[in-house]
């Protein structure tokens, strides 16, 4: 972790060994040894002592690690959703493409396999509505962000959750329009 090498240089910069600086912040010097060296983390008392001795904020004490914490938590989060994203686009995908072949080939099988298909991407799509809902994005704009790994500052997001009851409205439009078509061309297939 950063803050040992923050500790680590800070102490060295003062002239420090290690036994005096774990006097200075009431800790064994093993305990000091295992901060530098990454295997544990001091805590929030021994941070405001270290902070204070090296003339340092704690924001910039711990800065380095705060930031490495947050990439992997969203780097994580990311992999997630688009994993998530991908099989929910497959999903739809055979539901779409799957509909108007399987119902005129295999008519009543058909039917029901389109409906377990169907069923299946119903059921994950709450799974990415879940995944939406816990980081707090909807629409476009939020989603392309975070699978970038990054968020949109307080006025950008502010605007965007003005516009999701609107882009609600219209993906509902778009989803009754595909399916009419859809089944357009299943009528004039099976005329």
């Amino acid at each position: 972790m950063e803050i040992g090498n923050q500790i680590k240089l800070h102490r060295i910069a003062q002239g420090l060994s290690q036994e005096e600086l774990a006097a200075r912040v009431y800790v064994t010097r093993q305990t000091l040894s295992n901060w530098e060296t990454g295997k544990t983390y001091p805590d929030i008392n021994s941070l405001l002592r270290l902070a204070e001795l090296f003339h340092v904020s704690l924001d910039e004490l711990v800065k380095g690690d705060i930031q490495k914490m947050k990439e992997q938590i969203n780097k994580k989060d990311v992999r997630e959703f688009k994993k998530a994203s991908n099989i929910l686009g497959m999903l739809y995908a055979a539901m779409v493409f799957s509909a108007i072949p399987l119902c005129y080939f295999f008519k009543e099988l058909g039917l029901v396999t389109w409906l377990i298909v169907a069923l299946t991407a119903f059921l994950y799509a709450f799974h990415v509505e879940k995944l939406k809902k816990l980081h707090d994005i909807q629409s476009y704009k939020e989603i392309t962000a975070f699978m970038d790994g990054k968020r949109l500052d307080e006025l950008e997001s502010a605007e965007e959750r003005g516009k999701r009851p609107y882009q609600k409205v219209l993906l509902v439009v778009l989803s009754a329009l595909v399916g009419a078509a859809l089944g357009a061309v299943y009528a004039f297939l099976t005329k």
